[in-house]
């Protein structure tokens, strides 16, 4: 059975684009944070890549909710 979202779950223009700002936003740290840790001593590698991971997770939901029920894009 497909997800249907009802119609108040809409989103509208000016907020699909602040996620999808927020999401890029997060990319870009996740991003700085992945140099960060490659550049920094070794102590605390993992839960920094655990860090990244989870931010680029996040980010990739917020492109779909701003894609699927925002205008963007």
């Amino acid at each position: 059975m497909p997800i249907v979202a009802p119609l108040f779950l809409t989103l509208s223009r000016q907020t699909s684009v602040r996620i999808a700002e927020v999401a890029f936003l997060l990319i870009l740290i996740a991003g700085v944070w992945m140099v960060a840790a490659e550049v920094l001593p070794p102590r605390f590698h993992k839960m920094r890549m655990i860090v990244v991971g989870s931010a680029l997770a996040v980010s990739g939901i917020l492109l779909i909710v701003a894609t699927h029920w925002g205008q963007f894009g």
